[in-house]
């Protein structure tokens, strides 16, 4: 199976792009930020992402668009200090391209200022990894 990882971040805590990094390490698949478009056509395309005012940003959205044909399914992950999934979003702009999403997603809390201190935390990161093991086979 041809798996590609692509990223999104704005945070200068680095949350989601660790999230990306540690996934990248345990594949062997290189993580990029969506300012780099797939150079193939994906069975999966693990997309690490976060929620930025209730949806996901407009980078994202564009990077789907521009490779809409090149993605055979999202499996998304994604971090939140307010708890909430991205997935909702993903699939809404997924949709608007014709691109299938995975129902199964790996959602965790992330901190932010004052909140969620100390999170991803380790045991997270496995479990993400984890996930990302199963979801390649």
């Amino acid at each position: 199976m041809k798996i590609a990882i692509r990223y999104f971040t704005k945070s200068k805590k680095g949350n989601t792009e660790k999230l990306a990094q540690r996934i990248s390490e345990a594949l062997g698949d290189e993580a990029l930020d969506v300012s780099n478009d797939l150079s193939e056509k994906v069975d999966r395309l693990f997309l690490v992402n976060a929620m930025y005012a209730a949806n996901i940003d407009n980078e994202v959205k564009r990077f789907l668009e521009r490779n809409s044909g090149k993605i055979g399914e999202i499996v998304n992950f994604n971090t939140s200090a307010s708890g909430k999934s991205t997935l909702k979003t993903v699939k809404a702009a997924a949709d608007k391209c014709g691109i299938k999403v995975s129902n199964k997603e790996f959602h965790c809390a992330a901190s932010w200022i004052f909140i969620n201190k100390g999170l991803p935390s380790e045991d997270d990161f496995k479990r993400a990894c984890d996930f990302a093991k199963e979801m390649s086979k």
